[in-house]
């Protein structure tokens, strides 16, 4: 009996269908989760960006302590990436061009960190910058 084919054994008419689109709401969710990571990571290196400039303009924290905070975070997070010394000093810059955290959530945050640090690397000016963001959100 073991050549013979159970009738539960065979696939329904519409299996391949069903399949696609189970599939397709599984890549949706992925797409989904991979932005909010995103627009989470950014929220977080804008925040670091902000504590950072409070503590230079009232602690008068220099080159050494942002040093010293990019070891200490690798330390802290052996598994994360993105708390090098140059890192740092983009989310310092990044809070800095985009002050209002409203302008970071709406626009800011839907584009991915790298373009976020070309926009800086690139354009001066906040209004460009602003423009730059905007089509992309």
């Amino acid at each position: 009996m073991a050549g013979k084919k159970n009738h539960r054994d065979q696939l329904p008419s519409d299996y391949g269908e069903v399949l696609e689109a189970i599939a397709s709401r599984v890549r949706s969710a992925q797409i989904k989760a991979v932005i909010t990571v995103n627009r989470e990571m950014i929220l977080l290196y804008w925040n670091i960006g902000r504590e950072i400039l409070k503590r230079q303009s009232q602690e008068g924290w220099g080159a050494k302590v942002i040093e010293r905070l990019s070891q200490d975070l690798k330390i802290s997070f052996p598994d994360m990436k993105g708390f090098s010394r140059t890192n740092l000093l983009y989310m310092r810059a990044f809070a800095e061009a985009y002050p209002d955290e409203q302008i970071v959530q709406q626009l800011a945050g839907q584009i991915p960190w790298f373009h976020n640090c070309v926009i800086l690397d690139r354009i001066k000016d906040s209004a460009e910058r602003l423009w730059y963001v905007q089509p992309t959100f």
